[in-house]
């Protein structure tokens, strides 16, 4: 049964036909959206501008420029993904809600799952999940930004979500509606319908960053740099090509006109003798390395400030013995960056284990509110610290009695589950308990053992 919002939205926009997911799909927004994508796939993928560089004529042959390519923009990606999402996210909130979403995100392989959402929204600004149960075991399924194209209304809320792709040759179309999943295949000017199941789950989460033009749209990070990459690589190419050209420098007489036969050629240390008052040099253009340098760290420089990347990060500047606080102000933009691209992640697996919730109702699995709302996630970042003085720190609190062994193992830098660790060091103190319970009955019956011994000797 169509949703009535949805129905209403066909009515409006495509009358009464059947395939109106086609015409969805084929609008100018969605395949605006569609060849975004593929440019900054393409461009990944190695395809820049300097690439496009024509040969030209130079001292009358034909010169072919040098085209460097740099794919500094897949390093400041991996970067930003490593830096939230190097460390796993930890859960925290009632036991049993933490122990079974534990359990969900391992055999649903989510920490992994986790770090290709994050890259896609960096990459494209849109990526999007489905959640699915399969037997006993909840998975997700990762929908491109090319492939996805939601339904919303005036009201940002989204009526349906279509995924089409191509496979050999035919286009397929999945329909997700909140009841329902309709799965399609258009070959040869003909739609035909191939399967239409339940859905347990819900419509597909929706992953994306920030836009000043939309809501309900993401905007890759690649546009930010891509033109900072572009004149780094234009004044690479062109100073080596500056070095290619001058470096054979031109030779000029004075005064007296040398012939072929007085410039010997087959033997080293050639020399030339010239009547009084001529002159011989080589002449060549000086090349200003100076301006270059300057140049090319200015746009480096503005690379990494615009990409919130720490200088030290790409080996562009020597630390030694920096303490806690010296880390941190070095780090303290790629924390920003962090904390802004941790909303993204965080609202999407929020929405997430919300489904998670509901499938695991099938199982007969089920949370009451209250215990449900103490659910809460805490994302680690990857920055560099100083081991020994947290740990210290830390130490000192629980001294005083100021920390919770549960909030220590949270701060320690080598505790990666907390949940685990605080169930190993409740399994070593009973093993300790009964270790002294048993030396104490040992020492007892040592001692009557010897009152017996000295009662026998009387």
């Amino acid at each position: 049964m169509m949703d009535n919002k949805l129905g209403e939205y066909i009515q409006s926009k495509y009358g009464k036909r059947e395939n109106w997911f086609i015409n969805e799909v084929k609008a100018f927004k969605n395949q605006e959206k569609v060849r975004e994508v593929e440019g900054i796939r393409s461009y990944l993928d190695g395809n820049h501008n300097i690439l496009k560089r024509e040969p030209y004529e130079y001292n009358g042959k034909l010169f072919h420029p040098k085209k460097i390519v740099m794919q500094y923009a897949k390093t400041l990606l991996d970067f930003q993904k490593q830096h939230l999402l190097h460390n796993p996210i930890t859960l925290t909130g009632d036991e049993d809600v933490v122990k079974k979403l534990n359990q969900v995100n391992k055999k649903g392989r989510y920490e992994r799952f986790n770090r290709k959402v994050l890259d896609k929204i960096l990459k494209y600004g849109d990526v999007y999940e489905y959640v699915y149960k399969t037997g006993k075991t909840i998975k997700s399924k990762l929908i491109d930004a090319d492939e996805g194209f939601p339904i919303y209304n005036e009201n940002n809320e989204m009526l349906a979500f279509i995924e089409a792709y191509t496979f050999d040759g035919i286009e397929f179309y999945n329909v997700f509606t909140e009841k329902t999943v309709e799965k399609y295949k258009y070959e040869n000017g003909r739609v035909t319908g191939i399967s239409r199941q339940n859905n347990l789950s819900g419509l597909p989460i929706h992953y994306h960053s920030e836009s000043e033009y939309s809501d309900t749209q993401g905007r890759s990070e690649l546009q930010d740099w891509i033109s900072i990459l572009d004149s780094m690589e234009d004044l690479l190419s062109k100073y080596q090509d500056s070095v290619y050209k001058f470096i054979d420098p031109i030779f000029v007489t004075q005064g007296q006109i040398l012939k072929d036969e007085m410039l010997p050629t087959d033997i080293v240390g050639k020399g030339v003798n010239l009547d009084d008052g001529a002159d011989a040099r080589f002449v060549g253009n000086n090349l200003d390395h100076q301006s270059f340098e300057s140049v090319y760290k200015k746009l480096m420089q503005s690379l990494l400030d615009i990409s919130s990347t720490p200088a030290v990060s790409l080996n562009k500047t020597d630390v030694s013995n920096l303490s806690e606080v010296s880390i941190k102000l070095l780090f303290s933009l790629a924390n920003t960056k962090a904390s802004i691209n941790e909303q993204f992640v965080e609202e999407g697996i929020e929405q997430r284990n919300e489904k998670i919730r509901e499938l695991l109702r099938y199982d007969n699995v089920t949370f009451d509110d209250d215990a449900w709302d103490t659910l809460n996630m805490e994302f680690t970042y990857n920055t560099p610290s100083n081991h020994t003085e947290i740990i210290e720190n830390i130490t000192d609190l629980r001294e005083i009695g100021a920390l919770s062994m549960e909030s220590l193992l949270e701060k320690s830098p080598y505790t990666d589950n907390i949940t685990m660790e605080l169930e190993r060091l409740g399994k070593e103190k009973e093993s300790d308990n009964q270790t002294e319970v048993q030396n104490l009955d040992g020492e007892v019956d040592l001692e009557k053992q010897n009152e017996n011994e000295k009662m026998d000797s009387i």
